[in-house]
């Protein structure tokens, strides 16, 4: 290992309706969570378990967070590969299952990246997100698949006449 990172958070439940978690629907599920120098994170569970649809649940949370791995280390490849990437959105979807007893995993994470070039080979644009798939810290870090479906379009080029 070449070196450590660490990250911090604190995660605050705000949910006391006064009577604390007495009864599982007398307390709300709202929480923040926030990051050193960093404005403040509304957080919930998912509205199925209770949860405030306006905030963000930790479910989705992670979706985004392969989604976003995945993205920087995919621009960065293209940037040293010579493939210039002027638009990327990505339409992730994430997959859990609930057991019967109220547990829960997720089976799988699906990126649907739309990447826009502006120049370089399209086809090594789309090879290149096995290689993001590799390098992604938080691909690395769970133990379901990850695909990908991604979509590379080549910008048009304007034949405008000039004077």
């Amino acid at each position: 290992m070449v070196g450590a990172h660490e990250y911090r958070a604190t995660v605050e439940w705000t949910g006391n309706r006064g009577r604390g978690t007495r009864d599982y629907r007398a307390y709300g599920r709202e929480h923040t969570v926030t990051f050193p120098g960093k404005p403040p994170l509304a957080g919930s569970s998912d509205p199925t378990f209770r949860g405030d649809p306006g905030r963000y649940n930790p479910e989705e949370l992670l979706v985004a967070a392969v989604s976003a791995c995945h993205m920087l280390w995919y621009l960065h490849l293209c940037s040293a590969s010579d493939v210039v990437v002027e638009e990327y959105v990505d339409r992730p979807e994430g997959v859990m299952e609930v057991a019967g007893d109220g547990s829960g995993r997720f089976t799988r994470v699906t990126l649907r990246p739309f990447v826009t070039i502006g120049s370089g080979s399209p086809a090594r644009a789309a090879e290149l997100h096995d290689s993001a798939q590799r390098m992604c810290f938080i691909a690395n870090s769970v133990k379901f698949p990850i695909l990908h479906e991604p979509t590379v379009r080549v910008r048009a080029v304007s034949h405008e006449s000039i004077p």
